[in-house]
């Protein structure tokens, strides 16, 4: 694939996922103040379906239509629907509140069970695999 569909498959992927996010945060919106939900089940949720794609990804080269999805869907759609400049500015708003132990707990919570949904999704889409292979 030529360096201008790949672009184009991760512009159109990008504006997708942002959609997506931009509803959910206007059906759930953040209260000042308060542990920003909507935000945190976008980022876990990412996390996790992004480490799915990766590891069945996995299983092909990085060439041909595996790349294109990784690049549409895993850079595009959940690079624009996973957010880390509305944590970030959820973080400091809730420090700015005053509620220190709500934006620490929301920084050290929201990139660790991030982390732990990916690594979760990537060891059971490999077993799964590894079970499918042995029979």
């Amino acid at each position: 694939m030529s360096r201008a569909v790949n672009a184009s498959l991760i512009v159109i992927g990008g504006m997708a996922g942002t959609a997506v996010r931009a509803s959910l945060e206007a059906w759930f919106p953040a209260t000042a103040g308060q542990w920003p939900w909507a935000t945190f089940w976008i980022n876990v949720s990412g996390s996790l379906l992004l480490g799915v794609l990766l590891e069945t990804l996995a299983a092909f080269d990085d060439a041909g239509w595996p790349r294109s999805v990784r690049l549409g869907v895993g850079t595009g759609f959940f690079g624009g629907y996973t957010t880390y400049s509305s944590f970030s500015v959820e973080t400091v708003a809730l420090l700015r509140s005053g509620d220190w132990f709500g934006g620490i707990g929301y920084a050290v919570l929201s990139v660790g069970i991030g982390i732990a949904a990916a690594l979760l999704a990537m060891v059971v889409v490999r077993r799964l695999r590894h079970a499918g292979e042995a029979t």
